[in-house]
């Protein structure tokens, strides 16, 4: 999948361009509005916002969190192995530690990572600082057509960009989840 990113200073315009991207087969998942007028996005009826927690960089964090934890935790296992140590207290001590270096590690990335604006929408901080707001669609290899056709018709609604999309297992799962809860007594 790949990730298109458009600026428009209209929401309604955006609005517009949700509802025919969903009348033309594109899911609810792939497509997401990034704005300062919260409000304002969610007095639109097709209008999806983007989740606050992924507003911030948490996940990178966490990641990087994880990699230095991983190299902590080999630095740990390690040290227990060329000193020797194990032979008289055992591995199990060395284990815990390293455990608890890998999940205190990945824990400081996230909370690093919750302090920063999302890496791939700081870029247009200035646009959505004087107003405009940035419109979100990820697309499969048979979508592209589709977006092109319905932006097209949208003048107002200027590209901005290309980056890196959700993984399509999960768009696809989030699809069945939301179809599945619709069906739902």
């Amino acid at each position: 999948m790949k990730r298109r990113f458009f600026l428009s200073d209209d929401l309604d315009e955006l609005d517009r361009c949700e509802a025919e991207l969903l009348e033309a087969g594109l899911g609810t998942p792939q497509i997401h509005v990034l704005s300062r007028d919260d409000a304002g996005v969610a007095h639109r009826a097709h209008l999806t916002p983007v989740e606050a927690v992924l507003k911030k960089d948490v996940v990178h964090g966490t990641e990087v969190g994880a990699l230095i934890g991983m190299a902590g935790a080999a630095l740990v296992l390690s040290i227990a192995w060329f000193t020797g140590v194990t032979a008289s207290v055992g591995w199990v001590p060395f284990i815990f530690l390293a455990i608890i270096v890998l999940g205190f590690c990945t824990w400081e990335g996230g909370l690093f990572g919750i302090q920063e604006p999302h890496r791939e929408f700081s870029r247009f901080d200035e646009e959505l600082e004087r107003g405009g707001h940035l419109f979100i669609v990820d697309i499969g290899e048979g979508d592209a057509d589709v977006l092109e056709q319905v932006m097209a018709a949208h003048p107002a609604v200027r590209f901005a960009g290309e980056g890196n999309a959700t993984p399509e297992l999960v768009v696809q799962a989030h699809k069945k989840f939301n179809d599945a809860m619709q069906t739902l007594p």
